[in-house]
């Protein structure tokens, strides 16, 4: 079978970062892993280069003079739903947080190995690429809220939804399993292709945004339920 033009190109990856001997080496890495790579050294020209519909997954590095990361990904949020993998000062759980409740997929700090980069730039691609679940075309419907994965489009009371890719595997992980506790363990392999760390926020800060996005349901509730240090669960009806 023939494959389609599309198919055949390398996914495409923008790095933002005013580091350039860290960009040429994570650009050399990243060639040699089959990316296609591009790299703009302030947040102006990254910015631009992430909102012009070239590339696959934007790699942002938070600590950038006049214009920082995280101001970069806001306005990135405000008009695309590129991913974002955020390069974080190693502990600063500050930087993290924030850039995922703007709307990034994921973040790694630094220094990283160019190993790891890779790693979790397929792990996003996966999500948002590609979909081998068997049904994935198929319409989820549970209660007010309906996901068509294949399109990675969503709704809540007819109206659209706009997620991260990240937010909408977490929200299809749970819509799958409505009326079910889902564990973070779950969540982490299923969602987002890898095991849950210990200490690891990513999950808690995705479904708060989530939650914020479908709002309260008709009794005032919220409709993903939490489960102390276990996990959430959609509510069904």
């Amino acid at each position: 079978m023939a494959v389609s033009e599309d198919a055949a190109k390398p996914p495409r990856v923008l790095l933002i970062d005013d580091d350039d001997q860290l960009t040429t080496m994570l650009s050399e890495f990243l060639v040699r892993e089959g990316f296609s790579v591009g790299a703009a050294h302030d947040g102006e020209r990254g910015e631009a280069a992430a909102l012009s519909g070239d590339y696959d997954l934007v790699v942002l590095d938070v600590m950038m003079p006049r214009l920082s990361g995280i101001e970069v990904l806001r306005r990135i949020r405000r008009a695309s739903k590129v991913p974002v993998l955020l390069l974080t000062a190693r502990g600063d759980e500050i930087d993290r947080i924030a850039g995922l409740d703007l709307g990034a997929d994921d973040y790694v700090p630094k220094p990283c190995s160019p190993g790891e980069l890779v790693a979790r730039i397929r792990a996003i691609l996966r999500r948002v690429l590609t979909n081998k679940d068997p049904t994935a075309n198929d319409m989820i419907s549970k209660g007010r809220l309906k996901l068509w994965p294949a399109s990675r489009q969503a709704q809540w009371d007819g109206q659209p939804i706009e997620l991260t890719g990240t937010e909408f595997s977490l929200l299809e992980e749970l819509a799958r399993h409505a009326g079910q506790l889902v564990s973070k363990d779950q969540l982490s392999l299923n969602a987002l292709g890898r095991p849950l760390t210990p200490y690891d926020r990513r999950i808690d800060v995705h479904i708060s945004s989530i939650r914020q996005k479908l709002g309260v349901r008709r009794d005032g509730s919220s409709s993903i339920l939490s489960v102390r240090s276990q996990g959430y669960q959609l509510v069904a009806s």
